[in-house]
């Protein structure tokens, strides 16, 4: 096994540590010496196990201290909550309450992108768009379907509508919502918990509207909020029950 292998297996678990709470914020983290004798390691490659985690934002180091744990849930961005969403899985509740709050920005997102299009003049040549939704049927009726390349493909089209309405900032945050989920099976899987053929009927229900001559109804634009949002909700619910955390239901039942 090689060294790089051995820095990324410890500081991973030592990220895992963090991540779950088993180390506090503010604290200081083992040290060199004490991260080398308890994964039986020289002292330099537990100084580099050590520099990784700082590079993850966990970590901060303290001259003549070592190394101080950061409250990275206060005050990490995109991509330390990234590194804490895919570390926090050995944590069922606090991946879940995570993950629920990913599902939130993205929907948010998504649902902005795509009723905003519906409103906007369509800039977008459907052809394209048709391609990119009959490629994404072909993907989604393969024996087995490649739910990360689904994904990538659905956020690829939510990213060209996103472009053409302006909205630079959340194609930004969307970027980084998919890198957080396509990092973690069990959020990949948690968004199948409805098959990928009705993801593309989605689309083709979206596409015809796109088409249409008149835009749709009040009631009609509501209906297809109330479903995405109970899509989402299965979601959230899928994820819950794959890592195994406490229902929101049961814990308020005996409380």
């Amino acid at each position: 096994m090689g060294s790089r292998t051995v820095v990324a297996d410890v500081a991973d678990e030592l990220a895992r540590r963090v991540a779950t709470g088993e180390y506090r914020p503010g604290e200081l983290m083992p040290s060199v010496r004490q991260v080398a004798d308890e994964f039986g390691m020289n002292r330099a490659t537990a100084q580099l196990t050590l520099g990784r985690l700082e590079s993850y934002g966990f970590v901060e180091a303290r001259r003549g201290k070592g190394f101080t744990i950061r409250d990275v849930r206060e005050e990490g961005g995109m991509d330390v909550y990234r590194h804490l969403f895919r570390f926090s899985v050995t944590a069922p509740d606090v991946a879940a309450e995570m993950f629920t709050d990913i599902v939130e920005v993205e929907r948010g997102i998504v649902l902005e992108a795509l009723l905003g299009y519906t409103e906007a003049e369509k800039v977008l040549d459907p052809a394209e768009l048709a391609a990119a939704v009959d490629e994404l049927e072909a993907m989604a009726r393969q024996s087995v379907p490649d739910h990360v390349r689904i994904i990538d493909a659905e956020i690829a089209l939510v990213r060209k509508l996103l472009g053409v309405l302006g909205m630079s900032m959340q194609r930004a945050v969307l970027n980084s919502v998919a890198d957080m989920v396509v990092e973690v099976p069990e959020a990949i899987a948690a968004y199948f918990a409805v098959a990928p053929d009705l993801h593309v009927l989605v689309w083709r229900a979206l596409l015809a509207v796109w088409d249409a001559e008149s835009a749709p109804t009040e009631a009609q634009l509501a209906l297809f909020e109330d479903l995405f949002a109970l899509y989402h909700e299965k979601v959230i619910a899928r994820f819950d029950e794959l890592v195994g955390a406490t229902p929101v239901e049961s814990a308020a039942a005996t409380a």
